[in-house]
C-alpha cells in the first residue's frame, strides 16, 4: 500500500510524465485514433491518482505511458491526423470563417500592424493560419516539436504586463480536452480572459470578430458527455463574457469561435452536474468556482 497524500496539480505539465523520443511511422487512421485515445485515458487515470495522493498507481501509469511512447508519440500521432489525407489541420476552419476579412488582415500585416494570435498546443509552424500571413502568431506547447514553437505551459505563462503583451485571438485546438479534470479546464478558460485585449480592434469590420477564442474539441465532449452538452457549453462561455460567432459540428470534432464581448466578470459557478445518463457516456466536464 502506498502512502496517500492529497496533491494539487498546479500546471498542465505537473500532471504529465516525461516525454520520450520513440519515433512513430505513418500509420492507419484507426491506429492513430487508438494511440490518442489510449494516451488520454492513461493521463486522466494518472492525474486522478496524483490528485488522490496515490503515488504508487501514478508511477505505474507513468511507466505505462512512457512504454507507449509518452507525449511525443501522442503528438506525432496528432500530426499524422492533421495531414490533408486525414482531414487537415483545424486552423483551416478558422481561416475559412475569416475569409471575408483576409484581405484587410493581410493589408494590416504588410504595414506591420498585424493582429496577434496565441496558438496554445501548437504542433506545426506550417498550418493554415501560419500560411495565411494574416496574424502575428506566437506558438507554445508543452513539448515543442520544431523551431518557432516555444516550449511553455499556458497555465504557467507569465501574465501580460500591459496591453502590448495581450492578443486579439487565442487558439485552443484540442487542448482543453487534454486537461485531465473539469476544474482544470475551467481554470484554463478563465485564464484566456487575462491574455485577450480588453477592447475590440479599432477597425469596425474587425470588432464583430475580435478579441476571440478559437476552441476545438472532440465531438463526444459535447455530444456524448454525462456532464456537458452544447447548451451547457454555451451557457458556461456566456457566463465568462463570450458570445458565439461561428460553429461547425462534425462526427469527430466541434469547432467554435467565441468573441469576448464583456470584460467585467462577476461571480461564476458551474458544478459538475449530470445532465445525461447512460453507461456509454464519457466524463468530460468544465467546472468553474470563481
Amino acid at each position: 500500500m502506498g502512502i496517500k497524500k492529497k496533491t494539487k496539480l498546479k500546471s498542465l505539465s505537473q500532471g504529465r510524465p516525461p516525454t520520450t523520443k520513440k519515433p512513430i511511422q505513418s500509420i492507419s487512421s484507426k491506429a492513430t485514433r487508438t494511440i490518442i485515445r489510449t494516451h488520454h485515458t492513461l493521463e486522466k487515470r494518472r492525474a486522478k491518482a496524483l490528485a488522490d495522493g496515490d503515488e504508487v498507481t501514478a508511477a505505474a501509469l507513468a511507466r505505462e505511458i512512457a512504454t507507449q511512447g509518452g507525449l511525443e508519440t501522442y503528438q506525432r500521432a496528432s500530426l499524422i491526423g492533421q495531414r490533408n489525407d486525414r482531414g487537415g489541420d483545424s486552423s483551416k476552419i478558422l481561416m475559412e470563417w475569416l475569409s471575408p476579412l483576409s484581405a484587410r488582415l493581410k493589408e494590416q500585416a504588410s504595414r506591420g500592424v498585424s493582429l496577434r494570435m496565441l496558438e496554445v498546443g501548437a504542433l506545426s509552424t506550417n498550418n493554415a493560419v501560419s500560411r495565411s500571413h494574416a496574424f502575428q502568431v506566437e506558438r507554445i506547447d508543452l513539448n515543442s516539436q520544431s523551431e518557432g514553437i516555444t516550449q511553455q505551459d499556458f497555465m504557467e505563462r507569465p501574465l501580460p504586463k500591459d496591453d502590448s503583451d495581450k492578443f486579439d485571438i487565442i487558439s485552443l485546438s484540442l487542448v482543453l480536452n487534454y486537461v485531465p479534470d473539469g476544474a482544470g479546464r475551467g481554470d484554463m478558460l478563465l485564464r484566456t480572459l487575462k491574455f485577450l485585449h480588453t477592447a475590440p480592434p479599432a477597425l469596425n469590420d474587425f470588432a464583430e470578430w475580435f478579441p476571440s477564442l478559437f476552441l476545438v474539441l472532440p465531438s463526444p465532449c459535447v455530444s456524448n458527455s454525462r456532464y456537458m452538452d452544447e447548451a451547457r457549453l454555451e451557457a458556461i462561455m456566456e457566463s465568462l463574457g463570450y458570445v458565439m460567432v461561428k460553429k461547425k459540428l462534425s462526427n469527430k470534432l466541434v469547432y467554435y469561435l467565441w468573441r469576448l464581448s464583456s470584460f467585467t466578470l462577476g461571480p461564476v459557478l458551474w458544478k459538475k452536474e449530470e445532465i445525461r445518463t447512460g453507461k456509454s457516456r464519457n466524463n468530460f466536464s468544465v467546472v468553474l468556482k470563481k
